[in-house]
Formats: structure tokens, C-alpha cells, sequence
């Protein structure tokens, strides 16, 4: 009965609005009708005739724009609150969390299912008490933080009793198993729901970098929830080959490792259109060399063909873009296609990229960076030292919203060292392109006459005006080390001054030292409360590493 009632009464109450405003623009005719004499309408305007008028459309437009933006927040919460409505929520740092969630979300719509999606930092405590189910996107960086957007949500409900015991979820947990604490953000929401007594529609399902496998997993369960029982399976990532059109060292002598600028243009095809801040993923290969020798010890020919999903594909082209089995993980009866059996794709590289289309190439800057024993590093040894010249290089281009520019008006504070310049460069330049002077820039390396990168262009553009302030920080260049937060530190009254003019902070470069240095000298300048301010309302960006 209480839900039939419920139901009758949110018809009801359109026809009811309806209603008092007819009766209100009524009253408001009949006032202004009360005004005029009996040639009102050929007498000359009065001013209060005219001021009446005008305020009478105003309380109008008034009334209409909180009548129908309170009908639209009803539904949405309505909406949501529905038992068979699935809300999909994602947490993402750099753009690959929402685009999971985009196409989870976008697999259910399509199967006639209801679902809602919706960033974590919009995700309060009153829709979480009326939300049936949610599935969680959720991504981790670097040693097991959140992402920036997510801290408010954090702070404002996780950190506060609330009681889930109505809730059924899952989350989709993002990492990197190179960092210590894997996907602990997913495990932090997974733990907190479990506490306050969310039940686990299906448990917790890991993805290291972009795993295909884990991925799937997720499809085949979200299938399952929704009863979908056609919808084909999600495509992998796929990737398009582009031609290397240029590699060149840009600091030799440097006392850090090599820096190469490496242009990139798709084969026979003009540019796509990427904004600044975006991100360049690219599928690395093994050098050539490495697969002849693991060929050469197990007496094959890279030359056969093996069946790869339906495909034939040369033995030696699957290995270079997969793991190479141990001798351990080989059976020992080995044949071209049980190993081709036994293989997994590497893992991607994401690089800035340090160019915009007019550019006329996709630029990155990538430092040279070695294993251990010596040997290079699987994409940076790509990129820097195996692909060949005019080569086919697998590249896919990623948007990343969380780090695209502010608007041109605001006032920009740009914060990096090292690589980190490339994704600076390109937002400087978009900047640059929409007339915006308000740019402040501090970097940070090794030796200026070696690691300044684009210092031409740089100077250039504060000579021009377009660059208010530069500020430099070269470690090796005194016996006194200096680094990226000390020019900060000691601008300390006009980084505050830049952010009470409403100045966005973008931080690009080294996830360890750099950023946690530019981020204690924040605390130390601003207030803990006034950067987390920023970072809620996103203001403070960070793309590290």
C-alpha cells in the first residue's frame, strides 16, 4: 500500500504544479490588468507599467526554471532510487576507470537494462541510502591513493556511519602490480561497504594495468546481474599502427639518463584530433634481436604460422608483443602452437604527449631508462633504441579529461620536472592558441645547458608575454641541490595570490620526490583545508608517474 500511495503521489504532483502556476500567472494578470485605466492600451508606458511588466516575466522565468529543476532532481533521485536501476560509479585518475565505467554503464542501456553513471565525488550519502545496487569503477595510483576527485567523497560519507544494509555491490578494482599497495583504493571501498553491511553482489575482481582477462571477468558478471544473455563480448583495446618519423637524444652529456624526442605519424591517414593533457598509449614490442635468441634456444622457426584467435600470424610477431615463457612454464614437448598457446600480450606504456595536432606529428619526450642488470627498460628500450626508423609503432590515443586545461580566463600554475614538461608544452600551447597570458611555469632537472627541454620555445613565449612568470630549478647546477619546490617555497605570497584569483595548479613529472615535495609545500603555504578545496573542486591536477 505505502508504495502504491508513493507512486500516486509523485503523479500527482506535476499535475499539482501545473496547477498553482496557472493560478498564480492568474493572479499576476488580473494585478497588472487592475493598473491600466480604460485606454490603457493607448496611453503612453509609464514606468511603472513598464517595471511592473518586467518583474512579472521575471518571477515567471523564476518560477519556471525552480519548478522544473526541482522536477528534474525528483527524477533523477527517483531514478536512481528504483530497485531495477543499476548506478555505476567511477573513481579515475587518468581517464581509463571512467572509460570502464562509460562502457559498463553504456552494455546495460543497451540491453534494455536501467543504469545511471556517476563520479565518485558526486556520490553522497543520500543517494547511497537510495541506491539499490552500484557497481564500482574504481582506480588506484601510484603507492595506493585514490584519485584526486575521490577525497571529498572520502572525507564527507566514508568517513562518517551510514547504513548500507539495503545495498547490494561489486567493484572493479584498478592498479599497477609494480606498486606495493595494488589496487588498495578498491579494497578501501570494498572494506568500508563490507563494514556498514553492503552485501557483494560477486567479489572483487582486480585489473593489473589493462588486463583482458580481468576485464572480461567483469563483462561475464555484469551479463549475469542483468540477465543479458546476447550482447557480444566488449572488443579489447584495440590499437592502430603509426610510422616513428623521428627519434633524436635531446641532452647528450646530460649526468641522467638519455631524453629522446620521438615523433609519431599514423600511416597514410591525417592526425586525429587530441586536446592538450591528453595520453598516448603504446603497445611495446621486444627487440628483435631478444626474440631470435629465445627462437634460437628452442630450435624454431619465427617464420611458421600459428593460429591467434582465428588468425595466422608469424611466430616471431606474437612473440615481440608478448611475455616470454620461462623454462619453467614450458612443457617438454614443445610446439609452435602450444607456445603460441602459453603467451600473453606485454603490458602498454602511456606517455604525455607533448604536441598538439598542428604540431603536424604526435610528440613524446621519453627518458632512456635501464632494468637493473643494464638491460633497457620494455618501452622506453622500444620507443628509444629498438623500433626502427619509419617503423610501424602500436599507438592509441587516449583522452584524459582529469588534466585537459582550464579555462583560458583562469589563471594556470604549472608545476613539473623531468618528461614532465611534455604534457606542460602542450597545455602551454593550447593556452598560448586561446589568448591566455595568466601562465606561471616552474621546472625542474638535472643541468640547464643539458635538460632544459623546449627552452627555446619556452623563452620565447615569456619574452612575448604569454609566460607572466618562470621560475627554474636545476639540481646540478649549484653545490646546493635545488628542486621544483623550492622556487615554490620561496613564491610563497604569490602562489597565494595566483589561487585567490581562482588559479588552477597542474602537477606533471616524478610521483616519487617531486610531487609529494610540491604537495607538502602546498600544505605549507595554503592550509591543508584550502588544497583539499582545490582538489575537490579540481583545481589541483596532478599526472605523475
Amino acid at each position: 500500500m505505502t508504495g502504491a500511495f508513493s507512486r500516486k503521489r509523485h503523479a500527482v504532483l506535476p499535475i499539482l504544479g501545473n496547477l498553482l502556476a496557472c493560478f498564480v500567472l492568474a493572479l499576476v494578470g488580473v494585478f497588472f490588468f487592475s493598473l491600466h485605466g480604460d485606454t490603457w492600451w493607448t496611453g503612453k508606458p509609464s514606468a511603472i507599467r513598464i517595471g511592473t511588466a518586467v518583474a512579472c516575466i521575471l518571477f515567471y522565468m523564476g518560477f519556471c526554471t525552480w519548478f522544473f529543476e526541482r522536477r528534474r532532481k525528483s527524477n533523477t533521485s527517483n531514478n536512481i532510487a528504483d530497485p531495477s536501476t543499476i548506478l555505476v560509479v567511477w573513481a579515475s585518475q587518468n581517464g581509463f576507470a571512467r572509460e570502464l565505467a562509460e562502457r559498463t554503464a553504456a552494455a546495460l542501456t543497451t540491453a534494455g537494462r536501467s543504469a545511471s553513471l556517476l563520479p565518485l565525488d558526486q556520490l553522497n550519502r543520500r543517494t547511497i541510502e537510495k541506491a539499490a545496487r552500484i557497481l564500482f569503477v574504481a582506480s588506484t595510483t601510484g603507492e595506493g591513493s585514490s584519485p584526486d576527485h575521490a577525497l571529498g567523497f572520502i572525507r564527507d560519507t566514508m568517513a562518517k556511519p551510514v547504513d548500507l544494509n539495503h545495498l547490494h555491490y561489486s567493484v572493479l578494482a584498478l592498479g599497477n602490480r609494480e606498486y606495493g599497495n595494488f589496487c588498495a583504493f578498491g579494497h578501501r571501498i570494498d572494506n568500508w561497504l563490507r563494514d556498514h553491511g553492503a552485501l557483494s553482489l560477486f567479489d572483487l575482481i582486480e585489473v593489473d594495468d589493462i588486463d583482458a582477462d580481468a576485464i572480461r571477468s567483469w563483462q561475464y558478471h555484469v551479463n549475469r546481474l542483468a540477465e543479458i544473455k546476447d550482447q557480444a563480448d566488449w572488443l579489447p583495446m584495440t590499437y592502430q599502427n603509426w610510422r616513428l618519423v623521428e627519434r633524436r637524444c635531446l641532452n647528450p652529456g646530460s649526468l641522467g639518463n638519455p631524453v629522446f624526442h620521438i615523433a609519431l605519424r599514423p600511416g597514410g591517414v591525417s592526425l586525429p584530433d587530441w586536446q592538450a593533457g591528453d595520453i598516448l598509449e603504446v603497445s611495446p614490442r621486444h627487440a628483435g634481436k631478444t626474440v631470435a635468441d629465445y627462437l634460437t634456444r628452442h630450435g624454431m622457426d619465427g617464420e611458421v604460422l600459428v593460429d591467434i584467435d582465428g588468425h595466422e600470424v608469424r611466430l616471431s610477431e606474437i612473440l615481440s608483443r608478448s611475455h616470454l615463457p620461462s623454462e619453467s612454464e614450458l612443457p617438454a614437448q614443445l610446439k609452435p602452437q602450444t607456445l603460441a598457446g602459453l603467451l600473453h600480450p606485454l603490458p602498454h606504456r602511456e606517455y604525455s604527449i607533448a604536441s598538439l595536432p598542428d604540431d603536424g606529428s604526435l610528440w613524446l619526450l621519453v627518458r632512456w631508462m635501464p632494468y637493473p642488470d643494464g638491460r633497457p627498460g620494455l618501452g622506453s628500450g622500444w620507443l628509444c633504441e629498438h623500433a626502427p626508423l619509419d617503423g610501424d609503432i602500436a599507438v592509441r590515443v587516449r583522452s584524459n579529461p582529469n588534466f585537459h586545461a582550464p579555462d583560458p580566463d583562469k589563471p594556470m600554475i604549472l608545476i613539473g620536472n623531468g618528461t614532465g614538461i611534455a604534457s606542460l608544452r602542450s597545455l602551454l600551447k593550447a593556452r598560448i592558441a586561446a589568448g591566455s597570458r595568466n601562465n606561471w611555469l616552474v621546472f625542474g632537472e638535472r643541468q640547464s645547458e643539458r635538460d632544459f627541454f623546449y627552452q627555446e620555445e619556452i623563452e620565447t613565449w615569456q619574452a612575448q608575454g604569454w609566460l607572466m612568470r618562470l621560475d627554474l630549478a636545476f639540481s646540478r647546477d649549484t653545490d646546493e641541490k635545488r628542486y621544483v619546490q623550492h622556487p615554490l617555497q620561496e613564491a610563497g605570497p604569490t602562489l597565494q595570490e595566483w589561487v585567490k584569483q581562482n588559479a588552477s595548479l597542474y602537477v606533471c613529472g616524478s610521483l616519487e620526490g617531486m610531487a609529494p615535495a610540491v604537495d607538502a609545500v602546498l600544505d605549507s603555504l595554503l592550509g591543508i583545508p584550502v588544497k583539499e578545496r582545490l582538489l575537490a573542486e579540481r583545481r589541483y591536477r596532478r599526472d605523475v608517474y
